[in-house]
């Protein structure tokens, strides 16, 4: 009889319900695979589940938890703020897109220093030329991450966002290749180089049209809509038309393993970004060839939390089951 190993990752999410969390579906086949056992604790959901072996275990979340406890609390807490990570960064020597962070509420004001508000995010928003990438400070899976070319624009963004975040990050708008270089305690698992999300025409409805149930799809995964461009245009059938800003998969956006031009260069700076914030596990996202030059690059954010699910798409199985066995390895549930 074939074993679960042998029958692959992908068989096994088919007997899952469809909203069962990725991270929940990976650490029960890495179980089955490596031996050790899996407890769910809330019926089917997948949101809360024990990993135990002959003698000790330990409790995970799906959703937002944490995938990765290797990453001690602190490391990723600091991680999940860009403007931390941003600093942090910038200390070590490492280069970023730099930008500021803005509040989106009074509330708490007099807990922060002055130079923050929507005010100052107007101001600075004009020091850039009138044109920035905007996203939420504490934000992820690409929701409300676009670039803003106009002041009324920034207001209207400050307006929307600030119906789910409480802060927002300013960044100069960047054009290069996006990579994601995905690290085990400074090993490199795998290289991918990321793709914007596109719609395509079907030679009737306008671009608005396509971009607005592109968007509805979205919303039912609780991620924003994007910025339409030329909205009144009607693309040609078959016709691609790129969606601009952010790259991640949930919001869209594609993924091929690749390795930029320069990649001991990337990979060097992966790992001191890595280092830097202290996280054993990390998938550091890097802008490369900046400008057309072939040697700039530079941090745009480092992922202590990161999705793994364009692996299983792509059928490296092994790739999750050595990231696994490092997370359970790391918390002594397997040996090393």
């Amino acid at each position: 009889m074939p074993s679960l190993q042998d029958s692959g990752l992908q068989d096994f999410r088919r007997s899952k319900p469809a909203f069962y969390p990725d991270h929940a579906v990976h650490a029960e086949f890495a179980c089955a695979c490596l031996g050790l056992r899996f407890e769910p604790f809330d019926g089917e959901s997948g949101l809360l589940f024990r990993v135990a072996s002959a003698t000790a275990s330990r409790c995970f979340g799906g959703g937002r938890c944490s995938a990765f406890p290797q990453n001690d609390a602190t490391a990723a807490t600091l991680a999940n703020d860009k403007y931390f990570t941003q600093r942090i960064l910038e200390a070590a020597g490492v280069a970023t897109l730099s930008g500021r962070y803005f509040f989106l509420h009074a509330r708490h004001r007099a807990h922060r220093p002055p130079g923050h508000e929507r005010a100052d995010a107007a101001a600075y928003f004009a020091s850039l030329g009138g044109c920035a990438f905007a996203k939420p400070l504490n934000g992820s899976r690409g929701d409300f991450a676009r670039p803003l070319d106009r002041p009324d624009a920034l207001a209207a963004y400050m307006d929307e966002v600030a119906a789910f975040y409480d802060a927002i990050l300013l960044q100069p708008i960047v054009r290069g290749d996006e990579y994601r270089i995905f690290l085990l305690d400074d090993d490199e698992v795998f290289t991918v180089r990321k793709f914007p999300p596109h719609i395509t025409g079907d030679g009737g409805q306008t671009l608005r049209a396509l971009i607005a149930d592109h968007d509805r799809a979205l919303d039912a995964h609780g991620l924003s809509g994007g910025a339409a461009p030329d909205g009144d245009r009607v693309p040609a059938a078959g016709e691609r038309v790129d969606l601009p800003g952010r790259m991640n998969r949930s919001a869209g956006g594609a993924m091929a393993f690749a390795r930029p031009r320069h990649h001991a260069a990337a990979l060097t700076m992966a790992r001191q970004a890595a280092r830097a914030l202290g996280l054993r596990a990390a998938a550091v996202d890097i802008f490369t060839d900046i400008g057309g030059e072939e040697a700039a690059m530079a941090v745009i954010e480092v992922n202590a939390n990161p999705s793994i699910r364009f692996l299983e798409d792509s059928g490296r199985d092994d790739l999750i089951l050595t990231i696994w066995r490092h997370t359970f390895a790391a918390i002594g549930l397997i040996d090393g």
